[in-house]
C-alpha cells in the first residue's frame, strides 16, 4: 500500500506570500532595474526562504524554484539546466564519494584511533587527537556533518562511557562535555581551513565565481592557513580554561584504542587504496594551479581510481544520497545566482548600495558584513542556506564599497564556516554534538559567544592582515 510522502503545506505560506509579494510589486520596482531581473529576484527570494522553512526537503524546493523560473518566462529551460554543468557542483559530488570510501572501508575510524593512541594520555591531548582526526580527513570530506558524525563523535561516546560519563547519570563533565565542545570547535575550524571541507565554502566560490572573483583550491588554503592554525591550537586550550573536564589524565584512553586496532587488524588492501588515492589527490589540489590542472578533474581523477580498483562500487556512487541531493538544489541555486547577475539584479544593488557608502572607507563596510553575517545565522538553523541567502549580495556591496574583491570574497568565505559558533542548531555537527546532552543549550550558548568573538578577531582581523602579507590585497 503506498502512502503520500508528507509535505509541511503551513511551512509553504512563507515562501509563497514573500514571493508573491515581490512579483506583484514589479511596478514599483527600480527604473533602472529590469522586470526580469526583479521576477527573477521574487523567485530567488521565495526559494532560498523554502530552503530555511522547508517544506519539503531542500532539493525539492530548488526543483519548485527551476520550474517556476522556466514557467513563468524568466528564463528559457536550456539556460535554466545549465548549472547542472558546473563545475563546482560536481566537485562537491566527488567529494561526497570519496567521504564514503573513507566510512566503507573504516580508514576515518583507524585514524582515529591511531591519533587516539599517540596522543591520548591526558584529557587536553585526546581532545587535539580528535581535532587531528578531523583535519586530517576536512580536505576531501565536503560534509562537515559526515566528519563530525560519522567518524569523530563515536569515538567521543565511546570514550566518554569508557570514563563513566554519561548526562543520563549527571556525570557529563567527567569528560564527555569537554570532548564534544572541542571536537565541535575542531570541525569549525577545519572547515573554514579548507575550501572542499564543507558544501557552504563551495556554494560561496560558485556565486563569487559569478562576479568575477575566482578562488583556486590553494588560495583559499593559504588565506585560511594562519587564522586556521591559531584557531585549532588556541580554543581547545580556551575551552580547557573556560569548561574544564573533571577528569584531566586518560592513560586508558591509548590501551582502549591500542585494543580496538588489534580487533581492526592489520590494514586491509581496500585501506590502502583509500589512503594512496587520497594523498594523491591532496597533492595534486595542492599542484593543480602551478601544473594547470583544474581541482574538479581531480576529484574525478580520485573516484575513478577508487572504481577501478574496487574500493567503491557503481551501487556506493548511487546510493551516496547526499551528494546527488547537493548536485540538484546546489546546481539550481548557482543557476538562480547567475541569473540575478546576468539579469542586472546583483549590478543595479551593487551600484545603488556603493553610491550610498560613498565616501565611507571601505574597512568599516567589511567590519559591518562581517558581523552582520556572523550574527544572522542565530536565525538560520544550517550554514548552506545562510550562504546560499546572503553570500553574493554582501560580496557585491563589500565590492562596490572598494574592498579588494578577493580579500572580501574570502573573508566571507571564512565567515561562512566560522558563524556556525553560534547556537546548537547552527549546522549538522552543532546538532550531533549537542542532540547527546552532554552540554547544556546555556552552556553552548555562552561558550560559543565567547568563542565567536575570538574567531572574530582571528578571521576576520588577523586575516585580513595575513593576506595582505601574501599579497591577496
Amino acid at each position: 500500500m503506498s502512502h503520500l510522502n508528507p509535505v509541511n503545506y503551513r511551512k509553504l505560506i512563507w515562501p509563497l506570500s514573500c514571493g508573491l509579494i515581490l512579483w506583484l510589486a514589479a511596478p514599483l520596482r527600480p527604473s533602472d532595474l529590469s522586470l526580469l531581473g526583479w521576477q527573477m529576484l521574487a523567485i530567488f527570494v521565495s526559494t532560498i526562504i523554502g530552503c530555511i522553512t522547508q517544506p519539503l526537503p531542500i532539493a525539492g524546493v530548488a526543483i519548485i524554484g527551476l520550474t517556476c523560473c522556466v514557467l513563468l518566462g524568466v528564463t528559457p529551460i536550456d539556460t535554466a539546466i545549465a548549472g547542472f554543468g558546473d563545475s563546482t557542483v560536481w566537485m562537491i559530488a566527488m567529494a561526497y564519494f570519496l567521504s564514503c570510501g573513507f566510512v566503507k572501508t573504516g580508514l576515518g575510524r583507524r585514524v582515529a584511533l591511531v591519533f587516539v593512541k599517540c596522543f591520548g594520555k591526558r584529557t587536553l591531548g585526546l581532545a587535539y587527537a580528535l581535532i587531528g582526526v578531523d583535519l586530517v580527513t576536512s580536505p576531501a570530506t565536503p560534509s562537515n556533518t559526515a566528519r563530525a558524525g560519522g567518524i569523530v563523535f563515536p569515538i567521543i561516546e565511546s570514550l566518554a562511557k569508557a570514563y563513566g560519563s554519561d548526562p543520563q547519570q549527571g556525570t557529563q563533565r567527567k569528560i564527555g562535555a569537554f570532548l564534544m565542545m572541542t571536537a565541535f570547535h575542531g570541525n569549525i575550524a577545519t572547515s573554514g581551513l579548507f575550501m572542499t571541507a564543507m558544501a557552504p565554502n563551495l556554494v560561496a566560490v560558485a556565486l563569487a565565481a559569478a562576479l568575477h572573483v575566482h578562488i583556486t583550491w590553494t588560495g583559499w588554503l593559504l588565506a585560511a592557513l594562519l587564522p586556521g592554525l591559531i584557531s585549532l591550537i588556541c580554543v581547545p586550550a580556551i575551552i580547557y580554561k573556560l569548561y574544564p573536564p573533571e577528569i584531566k589524565d586518560t592513560p586508558n584512553a591509548q590501551s582502549w584504542a591500542h585494543q580496538e586496532l588489534t580487533k581492526m587488524g592489520p590494514m586491509r588492501l581496500p585501506e590502502k587504496f583509500m589512503a594512496l588515492i587520497f594523498g594523491l589527490a591532496l597533492i595534486l589540489w595542492i599542484l593543480a594551479s602551478l601544473i594547470g590542472l583544474d581541482a574538479t578533474l581531480v576529484a574525478f581523477i580520485a573516484v575513478s581510481l577508487l572504481l577501478i580498483t574496487g574500493v567503491l562500487s557503481v551501487d556506493d556512487l548511487l546510493h551516496e544520497t547526499g551528494a546527488w541531493n547537493t548536485l540538484v538544489w546546489f546546481s539550481i541555486l548557482i543557476f538562480m545566482a547567475g541569473q540575478l547577475n546576468h539579469l542586472g539584479f546583483i549590478p543595479w544593488l551593487s551600484a545603488a548600495i556603493g553610491q550610498a557608502l560613498h565616501g565611507v572607507n571601505w574597512m568599516w563596510v567589511m567590519a559591518a558584513l562581517m558581523l552582520v553575517y556572523f550574527y544572522t545565522h542565530y536565525l538560520f538553523a544550517g550554514a548552506t542556506a545562510h550562504v546560499s541567502a546572503m553570500y553574493a549580495a554582501f560580496l557585491g556591496v563589500a565590492i562596490s564599497a572598494g574592498a579588494p574583491p578577493m580579500l572580501a570574497a574570502l573573508l566571507l568565505g571564512f565567515d561562512g564556516a566560522i558563524f556556525s559558533s553560534t547556537t546548537h542548531y547552527a549546522n549538522g555537527p552543532a546538532s550531533i554534538m549537542f542532540g547527546p546532552g552532554y552540554v547544556t543549550q546555556a552552556t553552548w550558548w555562552r561558550l560559543n559567544f565567547i568563542l565567536g568573538g575570538f574567531y572574530l578577531l582571528v578571521w576576520g582581523v588577523g586575516g585580513t592582515l595575513w593576506m595582505h602579507l601574501l599579497g591577496y590585497w
